[in-house]
Protein backbone atom coordinates (compact mmCIF):
# COMPACT_ATOMS: atom_id res chain seq x y z
CA UNK A 1 0.00 0.00 0.00
CA UNK A 2 3.04 2.43 0.96
CA UNK A 3 4.04 1.76 -2.49
CA UNK A 4 1.17 2.61 -4.17
CA UNK A 5 0.76 5.84 -2.48
CA UNK A 6 4.61 6.96 -2.94
CA UNK A 7 4.00 5.95 -7.16
CA UNK A 8 0.73 7.95 -6.50
CA UNK A 9 3.01 10.81 -5.12
CA UNK A 10 5.68 10.93 -7.21
CA UNK A 11 3.05 10.72 -10.35
CA UNK A 12 1.59 13.73 -9.02
CA UNK A 13 4.78 15.66 -8.59
CA UNK A 14 6.15 14.91 -11.92
CA UNK A 15 2.70 15.70 -13.61
CA UNK A 16 2.53 19.40 -12.28
CA UNK A 17 6.16 19.81 -13.24
CA UNK A 18 5.56 18.57 -16.60
CA UNK A 19 2.78 21.05 -16.79
CA UNK A 20 4.33 24.06 -15.50
CA UNK A 21 6.87 23.50 -17.77
CA UNK A 22 4.68 23.26 -20.22
CA UNK A 23 2.95 26.80 -20.02
CA UNK A 24 6.64 28.24 -19.94
CA UNK A 25 7.00 26.53 -23.98
CA UNK A 26 3.29 27.98 -24.58
CA UNK A 27 4.04 31.39 -23.62
CA UNK A 28 6.32 32.35 -26.00
CA UNK A 29 4.46 30.78 -28.60
CA UNK A 30 1.07 32.46 -27.61
CA UNK A 31 2.56 35.98 -27.59
CA UNK A 32 3.93 35.13 -30.91
CA UNK A 33 0.69 34.27 -32.09
CA UNK A 34 -1.00 37.61 -30.54
CA UNK A 35 1.32 39.42 -32.29
CA UNK A 36 0.44 37.57 -35.47
CA UNK A 37 -2.90 38.81 -35.00
CA UNK A 38 -2.24 42.11 -34.02
CA UNK A 39 -0.07 42.57 -36.86
CA UNK A 40 -3.09 41.07 -39.28
CA UNK A 41 -5.78 43.31 -37.59
CA UNK A 42 -3.40 46.33 -38.70
CA UNK A 43 -3.78 44.94 -41.99
CA UNK A 44 -7.40 44.31 -41.86
CA UNK A 45 -8.27 47.80 -40.10
CA UNK A 46 -5.95 50.19 -41.65
CA UNK A 47 -5.57 48.74 -45.33
CA UNK A 48 -8.18 46.96 -45.85
CA UNK A 49 -10.66 49.43 -44.10
CA UNK A 50 -12.91 46.50 -42.61
CA UNK A 51 -15.29 46.43 -39.98
CA UNK A 52 -13.60 45.25 -36.91
CA UNK A 53 -15.97 42.79 -35.56
CA UNK A 54 -16.07 41.12 -39.09
CA UNK A 55 -11.62 41.88 -39.29
CA UNK A 56 -11.70 39.93 -35.61
CA UNK A 57 -13.48 37.25 -37.22
CA UNK A 58 -11.21 36.63 -39.83
CA UNK A 59 -8.32 36.91 -37.60
CA UNK A 60 -10.14 34.47 -35.38
CA UNK A 61 -10.52 31.56 -38.25
CA UNK A 62 -6.79 32.18 -39.11
CA UNK A 63 -5.45 31.10 -35.34
CA UNK A 64 -5.95 28.05 -33.25
CA UNK A 65 -5.91 27.88 -29.62
CA UNK A 66 -6.85 30.84 -26.66
CA UNK A 67 -5.59 33.71 -28.86
CA UNK A 68 -8.11 32.56 -31.54
CA UNK A 69 -10.75 32.14 -29.03
CA UNK A 70 -10.36 35.69 -27.81
CA UNK A 71 -10.80 37.24 -31.05
CA UNK A 72 -13.49 35.42 -31.66
CA UNK A 73 -15.40 36.43 -28.60
CA UNK A 74 -14.12 40.48 -29.10
CA UNK A 75 -16.10 40.03 -32.44
CA UNK A 76 -19.16 38.09 -30.58
CA UNK A 77 -19.18 41.14 -27.97
CA UNK A 78 -18.78 43.37 -30.74
CA UNK A 79 -21.52 42.07 -32.61
CA UNK A 80 -24.48 40.71 -30.24
CA UNK A 81 -24.17 43.03 -27.01
CA UNK A 82 -23.54 46.66 -29.25
CA UNK A 83 -21.04 47.59 -26.64
CA UNK A 84 -18.29 50.09 -27.36
CA UNK A 85 -14.61 48.42 -28.50
CA UNK A 86 -13.07 48.70 -25.00
CA UNK A 87 -15.78 47.18 -23.30
CA UNK A 88 -15.84 44.06 -25.90
CA UNK A 89 -12.20 43.90 -25.61
CA UNK A 90 -11.79 44.26 -21.78
CA UNK A 91 -14.61 41.55 -21.22
CA UNK A 92 -12.61 39.01 -24.06
CA UNK A 93 -9.75 39.58 -22.01
CA UNK A 94 -11.38 38.46 -18.50
CA UNK A 95 -12.91 35.40 -20.23
CA UNK A 96 -10.55 34.18 -22.34
CA UNK A 97 -7.70 34.84 -19.80
CA UNK A 98 -7.56 32.02 -17.53
CA UNK A 99 -7.02 29.97 -20.68
CA UNK A 100 -3.84 31.20 -21.82
CA UNK A 101 0.17 30.76 -21.00
CA UNK A 102 0.17 34.39 -20.55
CA UNK A 103 1.25 36.81 -17.91
CA UNK A 104 0.33 39.75 -16.32
CA UNK A 105 2.42 41.72 -18.41
CA UNK A 106 1.04 40.65 -21.77
CA UNK A 107 -2.72 40.99 -20.12
CA UNK A 108 -1.44 44.81 -19.30
CA UNK A 109 -0.42 45.11 -22.73
CA UNK A 110 -4.03 43.96 -24.31
CA UNK A 111 -6.01 46.41 -21.79
CA UNK A 112 -4.01 49.45 -22.56
CA UNK A 113 -4.58 48.90 -26.34
CA UNK A 114 -8.08 48.06 -26.09
CA UNK A 115 -8.35 51.34 -23.96
CA UNK A 116 -7.49 52.92 -27.32
CA UNK A 117 -9.47 50.54 -30.14
CA UNK A 118 -11.62 52.76 -31.93
CA UNK A 119 -11.64 55.63 -30.11
CA UNK A 120 -8.01 57.51 -32.52
CA UNK A 121 -7.67 58.36 -36.50
CA UNK A 122 -5.99 55.98 -38.20
CA UNK A 123 -2.37 57.41 -37.59
CA UNK A 124 -3.00 57.20 -33.95
CA UNK A 125 -4.43 53.68 -33.82
CA UNK A 126 -1.12 52.55 -35.83
CA UNK A 127 0.89 54.04 -33.42
CA UNK A 128 -0.94 52.41 -30.77
CA UNK A 129 -0.95 48.69 -32.61
CA UNK A 130 3.14 49.39 -33.16
CA UNK A 131 3.40 49.96 -29.79
CA UNK A 132 1.25 47.24 -28.27
CA UNK A 133 3.51 45.00 -30.92
CA UNK A 134 6.77 46.42 -29.55
CA UNK A 135 5.86 45.58 -25.93
CA UNK A 136 5.14 41.96 -27.24
CA UNK A 137 8.10 41.25 -28.79
CA UNK A 138 9.82 42.07 -25.44
CA UNK A 139 8.02 39.73 -23.70
CA UNK A 140 8.28 37.30 -26.50
CA UNK A 141 12.24 37.86 -26.04
CA UNK A 142 11.84 37.43 -22.28
CA UNK A 143 9.47 34.35 -22.38
CA UNK A 144 11.95 32.44 -24.81
CA UNK A 145 14.09 33.37 -22.04
CA UNK A 146 12.75 32.19 -19.13
CA UNK A 147 11.67 28.71 -21.05
CA UNK A 148 15.35 27.73 -21.84
CA UNK A 149 16.13 28.87 -18.44
CA UNK A 150 13.82 27.25 -16.63
CA UNK A 151 11.95 24.39 -18.51
CA UNK A 152 13.82 21.81 -18.12
CA UNK A 153 14.85 22.71 -13.97
CA UNK A 154 10.56 22.89 -13.62
CA UNK A 155 10.67 18.99 -14.83
CA UNK A 156 13.30 17.69 -12.97
CA UNK A 157 11.99 19.64 -10.05
CA UNK A 158 8.59 17.96 -10.11
CA UNK A 159 10.29 14.52 -9.93
CA UNK A 160 12.75 15.45 -7.05
CA UNK A 161 9.63 17.28 -4.97
CA UNK A 162 8.16 13.93 -5.12
CA UNK A 163 10.88 11.93 -3.91
CA UNK A 164 11.15 14.57 -1.22
CA UNK A 165 7.87 14.18 -0.11
CA UNK A 166 8.23 10.18 -0.28
CA UNK A 167 11.59 10.37 1.94
CA UNK A 168 9.86 12.40 4.34
CA UNK A 169 6.81 10.57 4.88
CA UNK A 170 8.83 7.28 5.28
Amino acid sequence: MKWIGALIVICCTTLYGLHYARKLSERPRQIRQLRTALQALEAEILFGQTPLAKACMNIAGQLKGPISYFFAEFAKHLDERQATARVAWEEAVDKVWPQTALMDSEREVLVQFGATLGTMDRNQQEKQLKLALTHLERDELEAKELQVRYEKMVKTLGVLAGLLIIILMV
